[in-house]
């Protein structure tokens, strides 16, 4: 009876075991769950893995440590009634898909293929009921992307091995985004900061109405003083002459709300708001994708399938928004018809924005069964999806001209008329109102103020500014973004220094510069770009998957064996890690300084034998609040590399803060003043940050 029992079962196969623990509840007892556990066939670690004389013919094997995995899904395929794949909805989950067909001996062209772009009950159920084919020009797209990256990765790594140093890697994504940062710090290393002052009148007028206004142009044109004395001049021409308004304008428009989230503005507003790297953020969505255990509703999944590049939004979904906002606001925050949105460049638009799967789970009612980490994010997805919604809001900017003697003074400032959709996501705007002015009155000088300045470099890219390069020169995918720049971290090309900006390291640099003097062809935006759009057309059946890698490996074999004939090896000397002159606690052995993920640290040099390490600590000058014995120094998180401060003593004393003490006081509580940031210095427990997610700081553990 048992086996009659487990024949009628419906095999449903999934990535994760979070996944599929959220569906085994939700699709009952005759349907068994499996995970594959990511990928479960593979090119192998060890060689090419393409056969590139029989048009790169791949060579796929399991994956290591995936026999017992492997194993017990053929068991469970060969008692069941039906087998159905549903790993992730995108080219990645596709392959998957297909590698556990031709696994477990299933006709790709049957009805196997499940695709979840949110995990409710009801979604479930209906992609369940209604099983598709596998798409093979997106598993073709996949592989093409899959055997370019070997071409790139394992004929151009052991070239670099042979000409700068072992154990180097290039990719064909990686080395363009690694290229892009190194060509951002050549600009701030050649740029030549330029002085300039900046000038202002404090002005009154009838009434005790008050003006700043600043030096804007002189005789027509516009005017920038290149020193004090110039500074000096322009003031005290000022002082001699009269000052008039001239002209007061007041204009109102309207701001329309942002768009709905997509991966790459997901992950760079979680890194501006929550301090998320995009690794971080990728990982947590996916636990709110993959369902979450909701107390009288069982698991859910909370947001919809978070990779994506798409901005549309299902009739579902506006319906039901629509219906919150006009009860929480009214109808005045409601627009006649839903907003919609427009992707700009290549979009694949497969599925929706990411956004709740049920909007009326608002955070602040899930917040006691997440984690805090997934509370944020899940506020920040919430809010921005509510926002997209709303109402413009309508704003009023004022602008002051005045004139004295041959110069032009201008004073502009804005003003919230009506906060629409800017009540639910900050309008990131400072507000400041203008008094009004009449043309031809006359103004009565306070005070003239002079600012020295200087012009500042471009910034280094920030982990969610390079996603947003990446994605603006159409460099890799929504599912590829997190994954690029963790590998130049991991790689060591690139570090995250104390800004949290990504600097190149002395061999990123080294190797940036090797690839871009022998591979400038390969290694460039508009190459990978170019790539990128060639897979597109793939997945939409246009081209062949084989003439992809066809074409691009017909001019770099020839600029493989070009250079390894030609160029001449760079020699460079071996990095030696640095004695710091005190001996390993654990085994008397010289410790030294070496670099690893996160930065330097220190570890014993009878390494693997012996393991002991530390990090290097960096006092930032303050006197722990929590002791006050100790300093507080600047610590890096194991997971994620996130920067965070602690007592040097931990964990004897166990004060740490994501955000800096400052080493004063609250004169009202008597807590610790932090800073977050570039930030002004604030009490955490009488100034808490707003609820669109920060952190509350200087906590103790």
């Amino acid at each position: 009876m048992a086996e009659k029992s487990r024949k009628g079962k419906t095999l449903v196969i999934v990535e994760s075991p979070a996944k599929a623990k959220t569906l085994k509840k939700m699709l009952g007892s005759n349907v068994e769950i499996k995970a594959s556990m990511g990928h479960i066939r593979d090119l192998p670690k060890s060689r090419i893995g393409v056969d590139i004389e029989n048009d790169f013919s791949p060579d796929y094997i399991p994956v290591r440590g995936k026999a017992a995995v492997i194993k017990e899904l053929k068991k469970k395929a060969g008692e069941a009634r039906k087998i159905l794949l549903a790993s992730d909805p995108d080219r990645e989950g596709e392959a998957i898909a297909w590698h556990l067909a031709h696994l477990l001996s299933i006709d790709p062209a049957a009805r196997c293929r499940v695709r979840m772009y949110e995990i409710t009950a009801k979604a479930v159920r209906e992609a369940v009921s209604k099983p598709e084919t596998i798409d093979q020009n997106r598993v073709d797209a996949q592989q093409a992307r899959r055997i370019l990256d070997r071409l790139v990765g394992y004929k151009l790594s052991p070239l670099l091995w042979k000409k700068v140093r072992s154990r180097l890697t290039a990719g064909r994504v990686q080395s363009v985004a690694l290229r892009l940062i190194a060509e951002r710090e050549r600009e701030i290393l050649d740029f030549v900061s330029q002085e300039y002052w900046l000038l202002d009148i404090a002005a009154s007028a009838e009434g005790g109405r008050e003006y700043t206004l600043r030096l804007e142009k002189r005789d027509g044109k516009s005017l920038t003083l290149g020193s004090r004395a110039e500074a000096e001049q322009a003031a005290g021409e000022l002082r001699a002459a009269s000052l008039a308004v001239t002209d007061f304008k007041t204009r109102e428009s309207s701001r329309p709300p942002l768009a709905p989230f997509k991966t790459s503005t997901l992950q760079q507003e979680a890194s501006r708001r929550l301090g998320f790297s995009p690794q971080r953020t990728m990982r947590i969505a996916q636990d709110l994708y993959e369902g979450i255990d909701i107390p009288g509703r069982g698991p859910v999944g909370l947001i919809t399938y978070m990779r994506t590049d798409s901005l549309r939004l299902s009739d579902e979904a506006l319906d039901a928004v629509r219906g919150l906002i006009t009860e929480r606001f009214g109808a005045s925050y409601l627009p006649e018809k839903p907003n919609t949105f427009a992707a700009k460049g290549r979009s694949q638009d497969a599925h929706e924005a990411i956004r709740p799967t049920d909007v009326r789970l608002d955070p602040e009612s899930l917040k006691a069964h997440l984690s805090p980490e997934q509370a944020r994010l899940y506020d920040l997805i919430w809010r921005r999806f509510v926002s997209c919604q709303m109402a413009p809001a309508r704003v009023a900017r004022r602008t002051v001209e005045a004139v004295s003697g041959r110069y032009l003074l201008k004073q502009s400032g804005v003003s919230v008329l009506f906060d629409g959709w800017g009540r639910m996501w900050p309008l990131d705007m400072k507000e400041l109102t203008i008094p009004e002015a009449v043309p031809g009155e006359s103004l009565r000088i306070e005070d003239i103020r002079m600012e020295q300045r200087f012009t500042q470099p471009p910034a280094r890219y920030s982990e969610s500014g390079l996603v947003k390069a990446l994605e603006e020169n159409g460099i890799g995918r929504p599912s590829t973004y997190a994954s690029i720049v963790q590998t130049l971290e991991d790689r060591g090309y690139v570090t995250l220094n104390e800004d949290r900006r990504l600097e190149p390291s002395p061999i990123g640099l080294i190797v940036n510069d090797f690839l871009v003097q022998h591979f400038s062809d390969i290694i460039q935006v508009d190459f990978t770009a170019r790539m990128e759009a060639e897979l597109d057309q793939v997945e939409s059946g246009s081209l062949p998957w084989v003439q992809v890698p066809r074409e691009f490996w017909a001019s770099f074999r020839q600029k493989l064996e070009e250079v390894e004939k030609t160029v001449e090896a760079l020699n460079l000397p071996k990095e030696e890690p640095e004695l710091i002159g005190e001996d390993c606690p654990e085994c008397g052995a010289p410790l030294v300084k070496r670099k690893g993920r996160f930065g330097e640290f220190i570890a014993c040099s009878a390494f693997p034998k012996c393991r002991y390490s530390r990090p290097v600590l960096k006092s930032i000058g303050v006197t722990c609040p929590k002791c006050g014995l100790c300093q507080v120094v600047r610590r890096r998180s194991k997971k994620g590399g996130r920067t965070f401060y602690g007592c040097e003593r931990y964990p004897e004393c166990d004060f740490v803060s994501w955000e800096m003490p400052t080493g004063e006081l609250c004169e009202k509580c008597k807590t610790p003043l932090v800073v977050r940031g570039k930030g002004e210095p604030y009490c955490p427990a009488c100034q808490p940050k707003s609820s669109s997610g920060k952190k509350k700081a200087g906590k103790s553990k």
